[in-house]
């Protein structure tokens, strides 16, 4: 039998975090639609992350000590994300009931926080990447307007997600200044632990006093699992390892697939429908993503120690 080389694993690695975050707005959609309260899913699902990433990070020997002075750039990472990328995230996707149209809108981080750093840090983008970035804006509008008008709550939905968005391109902003001192086993393991003590108040006042653990039956208990274990753990760590060997840039090519991978999902278990004009914006948000990213070799970022900026935690 003929080995599988280094570069191919770390090309399948890449490939199953990407299809796991795909398919992770169809757990969380499943979630939802059996009536699980919303913070009671965003408290869980980051305990139970916390709880593995923990036992990775620690055993590993991966995460290092927040000095005093960081703590505050801390503080305010875990209050972009997770806690308002999840509360735009989930609230948009419980609205709208489409996990095609959510990860369509959530894909466009990479948008946002490209035009941000032209702003903030007076980053440098090509013609074709300026391409990209207008090609997005009418894919979306194919997909939200498919049939034809936008009700409130879908308006709604969409203004909750596009929450969402704007803190992980705040998150980017921030993490931008972490990255350079801490690994990202240390600020992910720390994300998700500081934002399981972000959730608690919400989850004790909000949900708590309806709640049972009845509540936490098959039919939740194992897409909470895979969310956990598998989109935020698992996941992110291949991607972390794949980062390593492809770049930042290469390696978030392979995430402009996450709403391909979630229309088609959806659409197969009957979650969303899928139309041709749905199909075309799809396709030509994923195009302008993909455009937008690029870079020439010589400007591509690549890591070799692993202080990278992580990928949005939602996925």
């Amino acid at each position: 039998m003929m080995p599988i080389s280094k570069r191919s694993v770390v090309y399948i690695s890449v490939s199953i975090a990407v299809f796991l975050w795909g398919v992770s707005f169809l757990w969380s959609n499943s979630i939802l639609q059996q009536g699980f309260p919303v913070f009671s899913l965003m408290f869980f699902r980051m305990t139970f992350a916390a709880i593995v990433l923990s036992i990775i990070s620690f055993s590993l020997k991966k995460v290092t000590r927040i000095e005093k002075k960081d703590w505050g750039w801390f503080m305010l990472l875990v209050f972009l994300e997770p806690f308002l990328y999840f509360i735009g995230e989930t609230v948009g996707l419980k609205t709208l009931g489409s996990p095609t149209i959510s990860s369509v809108i959530i894909s466009t981080i990479p948008i946002f926080a490209l035009m941000a750093g032209v702003l903030v840090y007076n980053e440098r983008i090509s013609s074709f990447n300026t391409v990209g970035i207008t090609m997005t804006l009418p894919g979306i509008l194919l997909i939200v307007f498919e049939k034809g008008d936008i009700g409130i709550d879908k308006g709604t939905g969409i203004l909750f997600l596009l929450m969402g968005v704007f803190a992980a391109v705040g998150y980017s902003l921030v993490v931008k200044k972490l990255a350079h001192k801490y690994n990202s086993y240390t600020i992910v393991t720390y994300q998700h632990i500081l934002g399981s003590l972000y959730f608690l108040p919400f989850f004790a006042f909000l949900d708590l006093p309806g709640f049972s653990l009845s509540m936490l039956n098959f039919g939740i208990l194992k897409p909470l699992l895979f969310l956990s274990v598998l989109c935020s753990s698992l996941a992110f760590i291949l991607f972390i390892n794949s980062i390593k060997e492809l770049g930042v840039a290469r390696a978030n090519i392979f995430t402009s697939m996450v709403p391909v991978i979630s229309a088609f999902a959806a659409f197969m278990i009957g979650q969303d429908t899928m139309s041709i004009r749905k199909a075309l914006g799809v396709i030509v948000v994923v195009t302008g993503v993909i455009m937008a990213q690029h870079r020439k070799k010589t400007a591509s970022v690549s890591s070799k120690s692993g202080n990278v900026a992580t990928p949005p935690l939602s996925k």
